[in-house]
Parts: C-alpha cells; structure tokens; sequence
C-alpha cells in the first residue's frame, strides 16, 4: 500500500525541527480526521502516541512489556473489527492455520458447570434466619427459649475497614461496632435501647483469617427488659473456648427522648455562640497516643469549642457504605474522638470507650454526622448525633473511656500434640486375619520382615510389636519396631482398613511371649474390636491415638525458638504453608 506522508519525513531539516520545535501531533492528527481517517496504528517500540488519539481508533503494534506476537495480533484484530480489510492468508502464513465453520446457528449460551450449593447456600438452607447486617451472618431462636444468637464472621479481609482501626501494634475491632451489634440485635427482639453496654475484653482481630462471633440476647424479663452477651473466639478453634467480650442490657426504646419526636438541636449549623477549633495535627497527636487511625476513622472534618461542648462534622470516606449499618461504627467513632477536643486530659497511654448507657438510634444510614459532644463528671461524656441536615440520628446518655493496655491477638492454631485416649471396644473382632509378630533384632531386619508381609499379606494383616510406641511420654524400648509402625502407617495410608497396629507393653520384640500367648491374642481381639487402625493396649485399656491442641503455661513463649524462625524450602507448597 501507498503511505503517503504530509510532511517531507526524508529531510534532515524536518528531523532538525522535530528536535528543536514543538512536534504539533494534535494538529497532524485533526488534520488527517478532518480528511477522513478513523483508525490509527502506531509503529514503534511503545504505545506512547496512541493514548494522545481522540475519537477515533488507535492501536499499537508493540507495547513495553508485553509478548511482541500477542501484542501484534491484537491490533491486527481490533483494526479488522473496525472494518480494515486484512489478509489473514499472509498473517498466518506457515503457522499451520486454517479456516473452520463456524455454527450455522446462534450460539444458546447455556452454562453446563456444576455449582456447589454449599458455597451459594443461604442461612434459611441451614435452618437459619438470615440477620441482614454487614457484620453478622445468621440467626437462630432457641427451642423451647425466649434466646436469641445472632453469629457472624469478623476478618479484615471481608470488613477491609476494620484494619483502620488500629490501637498500638493490633487491629481491634472498635467499640463502636459492639454498639452497633447490640442495636441489630435489639431492633429484633423489639428493643430499641441499649441500657447498658460493657466492653470486658477487647476484640483483636488476626492479621491473617477470622474470628467467630455470637451476639446471644436473652430471654425477656418482668420487664421486658434482655441481657445482651458478645462472644468471639478464632474460626479455626473449634475446641477451644468462647471469650466473653461484652456484655449489656437492652430494653425499650423511650418514646420521649431527645430525637425520638423527630426534633433535633442541631439543624442551626455551625453552631451559634461556638468558636472554630483548629484540626491541625490532631490525627498526629492520636497517633502517638497509640490510635494509628486509618482512612476510615479519619472523619473529622470541622470542629467547634462552647464551653463543655465540643461540635463536630464527621463524613465516612466515598468508598464506605454506611447504608447496610443502623450506625457506621467508623463515623461514630469518629464523632466520639472530637472528645479529645474539650481539654479532656486522657494521658499517653490510648484510651478506648468501654462502658455506653442509654444508646438511641433514630435513624439509621448516615453516613455524614452532625456531633455535640458534652463533658460528664469523671470523664465521661453524651453525644447527641444528627445527620448533614440536623435530623436526629441517635443519642447516647454516657459514654467512658479507659486506657487500653497491652493488646494481643490470640493464636490458637500453632501447635498441636499427639495424645493417647481410651477407646471404647465397640465391635466384634473378626477371627480370619493373619498376626505379624515382629521379631527383627535390628530395625533394617525388622522393616525387610515387615515389607515382605505387607506385600503378600491377605485381606487383614495385624502387625504386632512390644513397646514401640509411647503413650505417657516416656522413652520408646523397641526402635526395630518403631520403625515397622512407620512403614505400615505408610501402607495404611494407601490401602485403608487393611492393616492394623498393635503396640503391647513390653521391653522389646525380641521379648514376647510365643506365638500362640493367650495375652497377645486378648490384645489383638481387643484392638480390632475399637474399629481403630493403630492402637496400643496397656493393662486391659486399648488407647488410640489423637490430636489435642497444645496448651502451654502462660509465662512461656509461643515457641521455644523464639519469635523468629528461619525456614528453608519455603519455596515449596509444604514450606510455603508452614511460612
């Protein structure tokens, strides 16, 4: 084809000028549009013209890093799907390809992949209700009980935000958030007050994972008054312990509080009398204070000093979604931060709101708060909470604060042990199985012995040794045969319910009592009547091996080689899943 160039590009003095002068693309560009041209290709090393192209298209035959032939091909198509005639035969030229027919009917786009159902199950699949809140997953009403327990799951991978609140060197999930759980939770028992709200313990979330979460709501007393428990506790720990975290009371809401009638002290705004406080490094001074505050808790935007009051207007960031939360737990902590304002002494150490009364919701959804804060006796304080236009939103009677001490995420998952547990003998132990009494005096003899009897073994072999297990952490007498329990365990791992091991009391295998021992064949029976594939008998007891978690005292370290590890390997699935 005939390119034909508006300039002539052949001439040193056009190269002299293109350095020295401004190139004019623009110009060039309007002036071939202006004749017609609707698509571009631009030839060079990179894409950096392209991008410069309005309203039209353009393509670019090579990109910095990316493949060369990929990059081609895609311009070479995008130009043929915008009508440029190609020759496909000279594109493909030796690679092979060929033409195909395409369906002479239109595609039906039907999806013939199988979908888990556990993964896309809702609560009402389980049983359960659903409890139609960002923090909490499903609800349950106790049989035979007035109970309620709503569960969900907190992790900062499914709640990002939560990450931004950060006290010293953990993650713990705010205060605020118990408020607002306790608010979900009495909206549905039709409790619109939170009487008394308690923070005992603080919520530190894990780096990596979650924790499970109950909000159990008790009862309702000759008052109708519920008692309100906040439990939380690792998701991997199924066996370990709940932790009590808060505890309250819930009650009717008052139907002649301040906002309840839809009046509000803060629709005139800012507020008459009050002088502007300057915002300046207030974040900074949190900060060292230990509340390394994230985006999402940095909603303060303006301030206001009268008197004992403090006003202050507080936004969640354009990318939080307060329209799931009765009250965005980020804004209102946020709005109860202004506190620091009023000339309230709190110290060096970080102080956390541990103890709410007398917490009203009105309206729920605002995400941009109008806040008065007022200063109580003993450094409690009232916040009285508006939306942008003055609307009450909720009230709080009083709220404490306290230091918040050192704070550390619980590990539950590191270390497990292997203990020996009673089995109960539950079955019938079949008469036609074979009995290998290991009698190899060294262990390669022992194993040799052992592999020969696997491999032409029938279809239930019992392989018997004498003290080569330990079930009371004592030291193990028969080497020979702690090794043949490693080859079986290998063999039981591939061909399940045909192998069986027996560890008897004893010194040694050398030392067992002949083939046809009354007490060894008692043993045997015993064993195979558990139903279990390994298992030592002591006295008349068969124990069976199991997993416990490790529970050291709490004076020791989490790992007897200290907080650092060097790992090697770590580049494989295995050490990359230790790492």
């Amino acid at each position: 084809p005939e390119i034909r160039f508006p300039k002539d590009v052949a001439s040193a003095d056009y190269w002299v000028r293109h350095v020295r002068d401004a190139v004019r693309f623009a110009d060039d560009v309007r002036r071939l549009q202006d004749e017609g041209v609707t698509r571009f290709l631009e030839i060079g090393p990179d894409g950096v013209l392209t991008a410069m192209v309005d309203g039209a298209l353009a393509t670019a035959t090579l990109r910095r890093d990316r493949p060369e032939t990929a990059t081609l091909l895609t311009a070479v198509g995008r130009l043929f799907a915008a009508g440029v005639p190609v020759d496909w035969s000279a594109v493909f030229a030796g690679r092979g390809a060929r033409r195909v027919d395409l369906p002479t009917y239109p595609f039906q786009r039907r999806r013939y992949w199988l979908i888990d159902g556990a993964a896309n199950a809702d609560p009402a699949s389980m049983g359960l209700g659903a409890a139609r809140h960002p923090l909490l997953g499903a609800t349950v009403m106790m049989a035979e009980s007035d109970e309620l327990v709503f569960t969900g799951r907190l992790s900062i991978g499914s709640q990002p935000w939560l990450a931004d609140h950060a006290v010293g060197d953990a993650v713990v999930f705010p205060t605020t958030g118990f408020v607002e759980l306790a608010v979900r939770a009495g909206d549905e028992v039709g409790c619109g007050r939170v009487d008394e709200l308690t923070v005992e313990t603080p919520l530190v979330l894990p780096e990596r994972g979650g924790v499970a979460v109950q909000v159990v709501v008790g009862a309702a007393n000759a008052s109708a008054s519920r008692s309100l428990t906040v439990y939380a506790r690792d998701e991997n720990a199924l066996d370990a312990p709940w932790t009590r975290h808060a505890v309250g009371l819930l009650a009717a809401g008052t139907p002649d509080a301040p906002g309840a009638s839809g009046g509000s002290e803060l629709t005139s705004w800012p507020p008459s009398g009050a002088e502007r406080v300057d915002l300046d490094g207030f974040h900074d001074r949190l900060a060292a204070a230990g509340l390394a505050y994230g985006p999402a808790f940095r909603g303060l935007g303006a301030a206001w000093r009268r008197g004992d009051e403090i006003f202050a207007e507080v936004a969640l960031p354009d990318n939080a979604d307060p329209g799931a939360f009765g009250l965005h737990p980020a804004v209102l902590e946020a709005g109860l931060r202004a506190f620091a304002l009023s000339g309230a002494a709190e110290g060096e150490a970080a102080h956390l709101p541990f103890s709410w009364r007398g917490v009203e919701l009105h309206a729920s959804g605002a995400g941009a708060l109008r806040v008065r804060v007022t200063r109580l006796p003993e450094g409690a304080m009232a916040l009285t909470i508006a939306d942008a236009t003055g609307e009450p939103v909720a009230t709080v009677e009083a709220v404490t604060l306290r230091p918040a001490g050192d704070l550390k995420a619980t590990h539950t998952d590191s270390l497990y042990h292997l203990t020996w547990t009673p089995a109960a003998a539950g079955g019938v132990a079949p008469s036609d199985v074979d009995i290998l009494r290991i009698d190899g005096a060294d262990a390669r003899s022992a194993v040799n012995q052992a592999l020969d009897a696997l491999q032409s073994a029938g279809p239930r072999l019992v392989v018997v040794t004498r003290g080569a297990v330990s079930v009371d952490g004592g030291d193990v007498t028969d080497l020979a045969g702690a090794a043949v329990w490693g080859l079986v365990r290998s063999a039981q791992s591939e061909d399940p319910g045909r192998f069986v091991l027996v560890d008897m009391a004893g010194t040694g295998s050398g030392s067992a009592s002949g083939s046809g021992s009354d007490a060894e064949r008692a043993a045997v029976d015993l064993a195979l009547a558990t139903g279990e594939p390994q298992v030592a008998i002591r006295g008349d007891v068969a124990l069976v091996p199991r997993l416990a978690r490790w529970t050291g005292a709490p004076e020791e370290p989490a790992s007897p080689l200290g907080e650092s590890v060097l790992i090697t390997g770590a580049s494989g699935a295995l050490g990359g899943l230790v790492a």
